[in-house]
């Protein structure tokens, strides 16, 4: 015969043994969560609104052939995790004289996809007037690929911006693959501080195979930790940058890559901007295997005394030191024009050291006379 056993709590009470069963344990529910629609298509005019009312209700958004209302952001700024947002056809959006974002993401583990042939259409041709964000019509900035974690964009296409493209910002853990930024047509039209991509704040970001055709930076990284840009091509802007940093409430710049870029028909190649009489840091920046052709101006740039211009007579400062940076494998043999410069640095007194510089290659241009505190092992030649 079995026999059950209830376990018994013995207490003494008033000189007497009471036996006294135990509870059995509490058997928790498991919480009843609302489950998501496996996919949701937004299209139209409507879509942008509807995709942003339902973005906590959809695990994969699908945009296809969304016309953006004037004066609109397409806001997916407040997605659920692991969301998977797909952009089909061609998205626009109307046109005002606003200041954006055009479109906004943001959320942790969400992956961004242009499916084959889609692309991303601001018309920014409307707002160029030839004085980008420094005067002229007001023009919106574009894409905020802000607060992401852990997150993914791959494959976008996105032609003709007012101005700045991309803002990553507040990131942790973002990986941009094959996007193009496509503003070539501005460089007759009066595009103007088109910046590809613009990173602050941010950290662990990877951007490989972008391809950013423009009329400013390809990428300016202003602040940051871990950031790598690697397998890019840039033409018509300004060249990979660093900076300017310094005056923002954030300005480290530590361990940055620019690995395996072609930088082409540019005003610059490579840049890096510190703010005369501000602090900060800038170290552990790496360029290497880093190719150049048609550069305008200049094609290293290294400055401590940025005040808005490039060698703009200000004095060089220190505040902002350049330190462990590394330059190596530039290919840039008679990349350089005639009326630019090959090789500018201009440091603080006590601003520039531990560098290593090694098989850099820029001839073409002239050699600048009056740089200052170069490091022994850098040429200004």
């Amino acid at each position: 015969m079995t026999k059950l056993f209830i376990p018994f709590v013995f207490a003494i009470i008033a000189g007497c043994v009471v036996g006294t069963p135990v509870a059995e344990p509490a058997i928790t529910e498991a919480p009843n969560l609302a489950k998501r629609a496996t996919s949701c298509t937004f299209s139209g005019s409507s879509g942008a609104s509807s995709a942003s009312k339902s973005q906590k209700s959809c695990s994969t958004i699908i945009l296809s052939d969304v016309a953006v209302p004037s004066g609109t952001t397409l806001d997916l700024s407040d997605l659920e995790d692991d969301t998977t947002v797909i952009f089909e056809g061609e998205t626009s959006w109307g046109y005002e004289e606003w200041d954006g974002p055009m479109l906004e993401i943001s959320g942790t583990g969400i992956t961004v996809k242009g499916a084959s042939g889609a692309y991303l259409n601001p018309n920014g041709a409307r707002w160029w007037d030839g004085e980008g964000s420094n005067g002229g019509k007001t023009k919106p900035k574009f894409f905020y690929a802000h607060a992401l974690t852990d997150s993914t964009i791959t494959d976008l296409y996105i032609e003709n911006t007012p101005v700045q493209a991309v803002s990553i910002n507040g990131c942790d853990g973002l990986t941009i693959t094959d996007m193009t930024i496509n503003n070539e047509a501005g460089d007759d039209a009066g595009g103007h501080n088109t910046d590809g991509f613009d990173i602050g704040d941010s950290t662990n970001v990877v951007i490989t195979g972008a391809e950013v055709y423009n009329q400013d930076d390809c990428v300016a990284i202003n602040s940051g930790t871990d950031i790598t840009f690697s397998g890019g091509i840039c033409s018509g802007g300004h060249g990979l940058s660093i900076g300017s940093v310094g005056g923002r409430s954030d300005n480290t710049v530590d361990t940055v890559t620019f690995y395996n870029n072609e930088v082409k028909s540019s005003t610059n190649g490579i840049r890096i901007k510190a703010t005369e009489g501000d602090t900060g840091e800038i170290k552990g920046v790496t360029y290497s295997e880093i190719t150049l052709s048609d550069i305008s101006d200049y094609g290293i740039l290294i400055e401590q005394n940025y005040d808005g211009g490039d060698l703009d007579g200000g004095t060089p400062t220190s505040g902002i030191p350049i330190t462990d940076l590394i330059i190596e494998n530039i290919s840039g043999a008679d990349a350089v024009s005639s009326d630019g410069y090959n090789v500018v640095i201009v440091c603080g007194s006590s601003g520039c050291s531990d560098w290593t510089w090694s098989d850099v290659d820029v001839t073409g241009g002239k050699t600048y006379s009056d740089c200052e505190n170069v490091p022994s092992v850098a040429s200004c030649s």
